[in-house]
């Protein structure tokens, strides 16, 4: 058994990229994938502020209700202003994508930053929350608490991996369970409220109570902001729907609009049900603690040891766990996007075996992880850089979207009825109360952490900006422009009439070059395209027509998304069909970018296609030769001398390049 048997037992057989549309989630299972952070929140959310309420003693815990009555209604607000972003932009209307097309590229990198660093931190804190829950039930467990949190990350990415279907059926048991759970828990702890029969919590002794209360003045406006802000982190996850738009089955944003509904009605029951239980039940929160706030409410509940109380304290450690799946679902979708406009590495576009972006979902995984080990699995020390990158995307998407609703109506004649009134109002009042919570955020967390994430968002956004330099600088060396479309004129009559292959996806300098060194070498030459996109061959075909090369162009079809073994495939079949003894040699054009780390910026598409040609050579005995036709960026651009212009009396002009044919130059497999 080698290791792709391995991959296959692990992950499962790989999907065509013709059954991506049957991958797709209707509303249970899409609730399970992009829901899961926003309901997990509610069971530390309450936890949250009651920790900066104790600071002015425990008379000033019921504060706590208000509180979060106030965040319910924002939760509301800001829901609804992202059901207009779902069917503004049926395509996913992220914090991104709405900024960007809105605001301009600037706020749009930021906003991507900010959702970057929310997902990394969700898996983070999620993972980190189920530890904490497994420890409350379990203290025995506590000295492996990071353990634990790596593992649930491994095995989560696993799951992703696998098919976002796959996973969302896998994840829809515990989420659901947990909120069954949690209705059942609010709904016998309201019947003890009403009948008087309350269980005693036990409380923490007077001198950690002691030592938790610092404000000797008594409850202060700063104090009620810190405990807002604090509770505001029941928002994280909010915006993942608009996000995955793509991944719902048809019509995607009505579908996607009804599962945020749902979503926001059971996050505002569950999360206000919480804290009037922990009012009622007068429980009292303090650092370090062993037991969390929803584990002292089940206890209370249901009572100690009880089966309904480990079964809330089994699914807490699920659903919790299993939140980290919303950023899963969202974080490699976003880079995607991102890597797509060239601000991210492009390997971040690439499909995997099982249809979803491996490459996004293992950079996530490796990167919370690190985040994990660094804040030793707990979620209290991640908190405070929590909601920042939240809230500062939830501004940036809803300023957007007014300045939407503005373009909108100019773009229909200045017509202004109630219905684009309402929808530019809520849109507008969410910006101004996102961008309120956003200040007093960075004002009262700024010294507890979030300087963090306020520090790492103009990095990453500088990160983007360097990457996108990078792109921009190859795509000058590699395109068109400027070089008139002709065929290519050879006038070396001592040709060999060896069968020539050159392998390209897009037509550039460099792969330019490669065909007219193949021509110059021998008069049987053939151009090759391996197909990993549907009709991804059809602007290379254009190109090749405008340009009237007069070297038959192959499209080669690769259900699977790879590119070695159609290509093999393809040699193979052309050995079969030639009368020479030499197997048809390959041409690869290479262009090569002068820093190591550039190189991290491509593909290295040719590095898998000379591992696969060299594995088939051991396979078949034979070997086939491969000539290489590097092309430096950086150097001269390359100028074809035989190029002789197409004789239709006029000689076009190549366009200036449009976005596409930059994309297609930076794109080339074999970089």
């Amino acid at each position: 058994m080698d290791f792709s048997d391995i991959r296959r037992i692990v992950l499962g057989k790989p999907l065509a990229t013709s059954q991506a549309i049957h991958e797709r989630l209707n509303i249970p299972r899409a609730l399970a994938v992009f829901s899961s952070d926003a309901l997990s929140s509610t069971t530390y959310a309450t936890e949250a502020i009651l920790l900066v309420l104790i600071a002015a003693g425990t008379a000033a815990l019921g504060v706590s209700w208000w509180v979060t009555l106030g965040i319910a209604a924002l939760l509301v607000i800001v829901g609804f202003s992202y059901y207009q972003t779902i069917h503004a932009y049926p395509n996913g209307g992220g914090a991104y994508i709405v900024a960007k097309d809105n605001l301009g590229k600037m706020p749009g990198l930021i906003a991507a930053a900010s959702l970057l660093v929310d997902y990394i931190l969700t898996v983070a804190v999620s993972v980190s929350a189920s530890t904490a829950a497994l420890v409350s039930a379990f203290p025995e467990a506590n000295p492996f608490r990071v353990e634990f949190a790596l593992l649930l990350i491994a095995f989560i990415t696993v799951m992703n991996l696998r098919g976002v279907k796959e996973s969302g059926t896998f994840f829809a048991i515990p989420t659901y369970a947990f909120v069954v759970s949690m209705m059942v828990m609010i709904v016998v702890g309201l019947f003890r409220v009403v009948t008087g029969s309350i269980t005693p919590v036990e409380q923490p002794s007077a001198e950690a109570i002691a030592h938790e209360v610092t404000v000797t003045g008594g409850l202060t406006l700063y104090l009620i902001m810190r405990a807002f802000a604090a509770g505001c982190t029941a928002l994280t996850g909010i915006e993942a729907i608009s996000n995955g738009i793509t991944a719902f089955k048809p019509p995607e944003s009505r579908n996607a609009g009804r599962t945020l509904i749902i979503m926001i009605a059971l996050l505002s029951t569950m999360f206000i049900g919480t804290t009037f239980l922990a009012n009622q039940y007068q429980i009292v929160a303090v650092h370090g603690a062993d037991t969390t706030v929803l584990s002292k409410i089940a206890r209370s509940t249901f009572g100690d040891g009880s089966i309904l109380f480990y079964v809330i304290q089994i699914v807490t450690v699920l659903i919790l766990g299993l939140a980290a799946n919303t950023a899963y679902a969202d974080f490699p979708r976003l880079a995607s996007l991102i890597a797509r406009d060239r601000y991210l590495p492009r390997q971040l576009t690439n499909l995997g075996d099982r249809l979803v972006f491996t490459n996004g979902i293992v950079t996530l995984a490796f990167v919370s992880g690190i985040l994990v080990i660094i804040a030793d699995a707990r979620e209290h020390n991640l908190l405070p850089l929590y909601a920042v990158g939240v809230f500062l995307g939830f501004t940036l998407s809803q300023s957007g979207m007014v300045i939407h609703w503005l373009r909108e109506r100019r773009d229909h004649g200045g017509k202004a009825d109630n219905k684009w009134r309402f929808s530019i109002s809520i849109n507008a009042f969410g910006a101004v109360l996102t961008s309120i919570v956003l200040l007093a955020l960075m004002i009262t967390k700024f010294a507890e952490g979030a300087w963090l994430v306020i520090v790492t968002i103009p990095v990453l956004v500088s990160i983007f900006m360097y990457i996108h330099r990078h792109y921009e600088e190859v795509a000058h060396f590699l395109t068109l422009d400027g070089i008139k479309p002709g065929s290519i004129k050879i006038t070396n009559p001592d040709r060999s009439h060896l069968r020539v292959v050159v392998l390209l996806n897009s037509l550039n300098r460099c792969s330019l070059q490669a065909l007219e060194y193949a021509m110059r070498v021998s008069d049987n030459v053939r151009a090759c395209s391996i197909e990993v996109e549907p009709d991804g061959s059809k602007r290379l075909r254009e190109r090749w027509q405008e340009w009237n090369l007069q070297i038959p162009l192959d499209a080669v079809e690769s259900p699977y998304r790879e590119i070695g073994a159609p290509l093999v495939e393809y040699l193979h079949q052309l050995d079969r069909e030639s009368a020479e003894l030499i197997p048809t040699v390959v041409v690869l054009p290479e262009f090569v970018v002068p820093e190591w780390w550039a190189r991290l910026l491509h593909n290295q598409t040719s590095v898998a296609i000379r591992e696969a040609l060299y594995l088939d050579q051991l396979a078949s005995g034979r070997g086939r030769p491969v000539i290489s036709v590097p092309y430096r960026i950086g150097d001269a651009l390359y100028e074809p001398a035989t190029i002789e212009p197409r004789q239709t009396g006029t000689v076009p002009v190549a366009p200036a390049p449009s976005n596409n044919d930059k994309q297609d130059s930076v794109d080339s497999p074999h970089s």
